[in-house]
């Protein structure tokens, strides 16, 4: 009988024909930084396919997640605009321009806020369990959940193997931002792991100390909620708070300042509030899952400050693992051109860790809005059976790759400014390849416009 393998499956989300720097993003300092700049949606797309074959091509099983319907007209209806959908956009335009790009926005893109996700080898029932972000601290951001949530019980359909979980209860006290803030590490990726939340404040009742500067967007209820639903045991999670100093610099997420796989943690030593108390804790939980600790590598501030660890994000690589059981490093081109950056990357594969390799990869279009590499991928810890049982059509293949390239090169734009976002033939072209999409992926009418009668005849019926 064959012994089961268990992978981690990488699932990238698509970047959408709207991908655009309209600065929605408060606290994410390259976002903010590039407000109203132009961007190339078609290389945008190309730059993920491209990071999706790279660590396909490093032995790395790939999935991919769909864009949603962009610009989100329903949402717009329900805020007051009426007509035709030309005449909604005309009317966002006019009235509230922030609005509407807020209803453009592609930011589903970076997949990491999509859910966050515990593998079967971690729960009471043996099953894979998914909760989907409220992400209720951007406005652009919580128009995703429910999709997402569709999305994924389309990808992951049997009940057998997967649990689905409805979002946290909108509203402040259980703001939830998905994997981006949750690491998990493993002695190896079939045992049973411990699982790390990461949250910016206690929503009841709470005298912490608070960025003071830029919102903290999860909370301790809601990282407590989500390790509740996906029945992990108390001894295997921890919850740490992150540090205001370092959301104040830029980190609007755990992942901007620290990334853990397996039996590694690399991470910035000004992360967490406990700072060096925050490390010896996740050691002390992890050595009660395996024999040996885990290899922690803390960067001190003197090596690289919290300010260019946001403007290079160093700490946003993904860490991956190879065929041979080695770990590589995935990189985002921007540390390679900064040398305090790049010389910590460079001595990594010399300090006696299974990290053996660095390699970096050019997403750009998504590092201008605070997106590196891990950003952009929803990590799902599968068994042999589990990865069966996903739905095929969106398993990443060198022919899959060819069509993706081929569909948005017809239907991408090169050139996208904020004020096009009101153009009724970017809704028509965005909705085509939509809709062309769904028949590639086999998802059937995802999109509400597949489903509901069009308001106008410009779309594809």
């Amino acid at each position: 009988m064959m012994e089961e393998r268990t992978v981690e499956m990488n699932f990238d989300g698509l970047v959408g024909p709207t991908h655009g720097y309209a600065g929605l993003s408060y606290g994410n300092p390259a976002a903010m930084r590039h407000e109203g700049s132009m961007s190339n949606p078609r290389e945008a797309l190309r730059q993920g396919l491209d990071k999706m074959k790279l660590c396909a091509d490093l032995g790395i099983p790939q999935g991919v997640l769909p864009p949603r319907e962009r610009p989100y007209l329903p949402v717009l209806r329900r805020l007051g605009f009426q007509g035709s959908d030309e005449d909604i956009l005309r009317q966002a335009a006019a009235q509230d321009p922030v609005l509407l790009a807020a209803s453009a926005s592609a930011s589903s893109m970076w997949a990491a806020n999509a859910a966050t996700v515990s593998p079967s080898a971690d729960t009471d029932d043996g099953r894979v369990h998914f909760t989907p972000a409220n992400l209720t601290t951007q406005f652009h951001r919580s128009l995703e959940t429910v999709s997402t949530a569709e999305a994924l019980r389309l990808i992951f359909p049997s009940p057998e193997y997967f649990v689905h979980h409805p979002p946290l209860p909108s509203g402040p006290h259980f703001s939830d931002e998905g994997a981006a803030n949750h690491t998990r590490l493993c002695p190896s990726i079939h045992e049973p792991g411990l699982e790390i939340f990461v949250y910016g404040k206690k929503a009841f009742h709470s005298s912490d100390a608070l960025p003071k500067k830029y919102p903290a967007r999860q909370t301790m209820e809601a990282s407590n909620a989500v390790a509740r639903l996906h029945g992990l045991h108390a001894d295997r999670v921890l919850f740490l708070k992150q540090n205001p100093d370092a959301v104040d610099a830029g980190v609007f997420h755990n992942d901007v300042i620290a990334v853990g796989h397996e039996n590694v943690f690399l991470v910035h030593e000004q992360a967490f509030a406990e700072g060096k108390e925050a490390v010896a804790k996740i050691k002390r939980a992890f050595e009660g899952l395996a024999q040996a600790p885990p290899h922690v590598i803390e960067i001190p501030r003197e090596r690289i400050s919290l300010e260019t660890a946001v403007e290079t994000y160093l700490f946003n690589s993904q860490l991956l693992t190879l065929p041979d059981r080695s770990l590589c490093l995935l990189a985002p081109k921007e540390c390679a051109e900064h040398p305090a950056a790049a010389h910590i990357l460079e001595e990594l594969p010399e300090l006696g860790t299974p990290i053996r390799r660095i390699v970096y990869v050019d997403v750009r279009q998504s590092m201008k809005n605070g997106g590196g590499p891990a950003c952009l991928r929803l990590r799902v810890v599968l068994r042999d059976q589990e990865r069966r049982a996903v739905h095929a059509n969106i398993v990443y293949s060198a022919k899959l790759h060819q069509r993706l390239l081929k569909w948005g090169d017809a239907h991408y734009r090169d050139r996208l400014h904020p004020r096009d976002l009101a153009d009724p033939a970017l809704l028509r072209e965005s909705r085509t390849a939509l809709d062309e999409l769904t028949d590639i992926l086999e998802l059937g009418p995802f999109y509400d416009f597949q489903r509901e009668p069009m308001q106008s005849g410009n779309g594809p019926a």
